[in-house]
């Protein structure tokens, strides 16, 4: 069983600053790619970026020159440092994992984490 697991979130002010992480355990061969999606309310669900296991990174258009993502491969954790919060960033935060359980896992198989909200308020 593979378990995502987010800390970080919490309220920040405008122009703030809050660093996500992400957790997973459980039976892991490999994780590729790894990332952070986003869901406000009454929105859908979108992607803020993900980090391949080589370290090549994608971002949203919404959060490029604003948040960095990063990795850590020994302890299969992923973060997601954010400069600059805006209002609009203020969402559920999930993290994601495509994971092979084994070296002879043809295919990942798709993890979500429960979520971590980020309120981005005066």
């Amino acid at each position: 069983q593979v378990q995502l697991v987010e800390s970080g979130g919490g309220l920040v002010q405008p122009g703030g600053s809050l660093t996500l992480s992400c957790a997973a355990s459980g039976s892991i061969f490999s994780i590729n790619p790894m990332g952070w999606y986003r869901q406000a309310p009454g929105k859908e669900r979108e992607l803020v970026a993900t980090i391949t296991s080589a370290g090549y990174t994608n971002y949203a258009d919404s959060v490029k020159g604003r948040f960095t993502i990063s990795r850590d491969n020994a302890k299969n954790t992923v973060y997601l440092q954010m400069n600059s919060l805006k209002p609009e960033d203020t969402a559920v935060y999930y993290c994601y994992g495509n994971i092979k359980n084994s070296k002879w896992s043809r295919y990942g198989t798709e993890y979500w984490g429960k979520g971590t909200l980020v309120t981005v308020s005066s």
